[in-house]
C-alpha cells in the first residue's frame, strides 16, 4: 500500500487585517490566557471565512478553516480555485514558510517549493552560488549538488548568466533557474505554485515534463497550483478544489475541473425571461441559456478546444409554423464577431416550432482562444428582416474560455481567435 507523505487535520489560518498590534491590554492578556491553559483563542471565534463577494468591517478573516486531505507517495496532486480561496495560503502552510492557527500538518520528507516570484533565492548572489545555496538548505553535501550543476543549468537556460546576481534576472529566468534547482536537487515533495505562468509556452511544457518524470519515474510527489486546466488536466491524476478557504471537492482530476468550471465568475442558468434589452415581435422569447460539459454538467467556463452544449429554453405565444432561423454568435469584449452558427447556413431546418421548448447546439470542439466572450442570440421566421425578427438579444450571456492545447502541441493558446468550426443545431 502507497504511503501518506503529507497528512493535513482540520487545518485552519486566521488572518488579522490592518495593523497588527493589539489595541488593548485586555486583548494581548486574553489571548496569553488562553495559550498557558490551552483554551480557545478568543479571536478565533469572531473570524470570518474569505469571501470576498460579501461586503464586512470585520478584522479576522479565515483564510484556510478545518482543511483535511492526505496525499500519498508519488502521487499528483492539483490545487484549484479562485483567487482568495487559500490556496497559496496552505502552500506556505506545507513549505513551512508560516504556520497554522489550529491543525495538524505532517510530512515526511524533504520539501521544494516554488511560490511567488523572488522567494526561496538570496538577491545579492550569483545563480551559481544560489544553487549551492538552496541544495545546502536541502540536506546535500556540495559533492552531491556539483553532481546535478550541469544538469540544473542546462534544464533552465541561463548559462551565459549563471555568475550573474539574481537580482539582475528577468521573472522569466528567475523563474527557470528556481523550478531547475527544484525539480533537481531531489526532494521528497516538490510544491509548485502559479508562478510558471511566468515563463513562456516551451518552457512550461518542459516544466510539466519534468514533473512527470518526478512523479512517475522517481516516485516522488507533487502538489500542483495553477489557474490553467488544460495544464492541470495533463498533469495531475487527482484534483482538490479550494472556496472561501473550505474543501469543496477532492476526487479524479476531470470531475474537479468540471465542478470548478461549474463555479465560475457567471451565473450557471441565466434566465433571460424578464430581459427588456431585446428586439422582436415578442411572439417567441428566448427564456434561459444554460452551457454543459461533454458529461452533462452545467458550466459558466470551457476549456478551448473541448466540446460544449449549448441548451436555449425558449417560450411561444403559438405554434410556430415557417421557415425559423436560430443563430448564435461569439463576440469579444470589442464587439467583434469570433464565431457565428446559423442554423440555414449550416442546413437546418426548424419549421415546426412548439409553444415551449429547448433547441440546442452542440460544438464538438470549441476552437476559440482565450478570453471572455458574449452570446448573441436570434431567432426570425421566413427571413431576417426586421419585420421577421421573433427574438434577438445582443448579449443574452457571457462564458470564459479558458487556455487549452487544441493542436496537441503543448503550447496554450491564449488570444485571438479561429473562424469557422463544426457544430450541430437541434431540439
Amino acid at each position: 500500500m502507497t504511503e501518506s507523505v503529507i497528512q493535513v487535520e482540520n487545518l485552519s489560518k486566521l488572518y488579522r487585517l490592518g495593523i497588527i498590534s493589539s489595541k488593548t491590554i485586555v486583548q494581548d492578556f486574553s489571548r496569553l490566557w488562553s495559550k498557558i491553559f490551552r483554551t480557545e483563542n478568543p479571536d478565533f471565534k469572531i473570524g470570518e471565512l474569505n469571501d470576498r463577494s460579501v461586503k464586512s468591517s470585520g478584522q479576522y478573516i479565515w483564510a484556510l478553516k478545518d482543511v483535511s486531505f492526505t496525499v500519498k507517495e508519488g502521487e499528483l496532486l492539483a490545487i484549484i480555485g479562485k483567487n482568495g480561496a487559500g490556496k497559496s495560503t496552505l502552500l506556505k502552510i506545507l513549505s513551512r514558510v508560516t504556520t497554522p492557527s489550529t491543525g495538524i500538518v505532517k510530512i515526511k520528507g524533504k520539501v521544494a517549493s516554488l511560490l511567488e516570484v523572488g522567494t526561496g533565492f538570496h538577491q545579492e548572489l550569483t545563480g551559481r552560488e544560489n544553487i549551492f545555496l538552496n541544495g545546502s538548505i536541502l540536506g546535500l553535501t556540495k559533492k552531491e549538488i556539483k553532481s546535478r550543476f550541469e544538469e540544473i543549468v542546462e534544464f533552465s537556460g541561463i548559462g551565459r548568466y549563471i555568475d550573474t546576481p539574481v537580482k539582475r534576472y528577468s521573472s522569466g529566468m528567475y523563474v527557470r533557474l528556481a523550478f531547475g534547482v527544484a525539480a533537481h536537487l531531489d526532494p521528497d515533495i516538490l510544491i509548485v505554485d502559479e508562478v510558471l505562468a511566468v515563463g513562456d509556452a516551451e518552457f512550461q511544457k518542459k516544466c510539466i515534463g519534468k514533473m512527470q518524470d518526478v512523479a512517475h519515474k522517481e516516485g516522488r510527489t507533487v502538489i500542483f497550483v495553477s489557474h490553467n486546466m488544460s495544464a492541470v488536466k495533463n498533469l495531475c491524476k487527482r484534483g482538490m478544489i479550494l472556496e472561501y478557504g473550505k474543501i469543496s471537492f477532492i476526487g479524479d482530476v476531470d470531475s474537479a475541473v468540471s465542478a470548478y468550471l461549474a463555479t465560475g465568475n457567471f451565473d450557471e442558468k441565466i434566465n433571460l425571461k424578464d430581459r427588456t434589452d431585446r428586439t422582436g415581435n415578442s411572439k417567441f422569447r428566448f427564456t434561459e441559456i444554460v452551457y454543459r460539459d461533454i458529461k452533462g454538467n452545467a458550466m459558466s467556463q470551457i476549456i478551448s478546444g473541448e466540446s460544449l452544449l449549448i441548451e436555449m429554453k425558449y417560450e411561444s405565444e403559438i405554434c410556430l409554423k415557417g421557415n425559423i432561423i436560430i443563430s448564435v454568435t461569439f463576440m469579444d469584449g470589442f464587439g467583434n464577431i469570433k464565431a457565428s452558427f446559423v442554423t440555414d447556413e449550416m442546413g437546418v431546418k426548424f419549421d415546426n416550432v412548439e409553444n415551449k421548448g429547448t433547441i440546442f447546439l452542440k460544438i464538438p470542439r470549441l476552437l476559440l482562444r482565450a478570453e471572455n466572450y458574449s452570446i448573441k442570440l436570434f431567432a426570425s421566421i421566413n427571413g431576417t428582416g426586421y419585420e421577421n425578427i421573433l427574438d434577438s438579444i445582443e448579449c443574452a450571456s457571457t462564458i470564459q474560455v479558458l487556455p487549452g492545447d487544441f493542436w496537441k502541441s503543448g503550447k496554450q493558446n491564449r488570444a485571438g481567435s479561429y473562424g469557422l468550426m463544426d457544430g450541430q443545431f437541434y431540439s
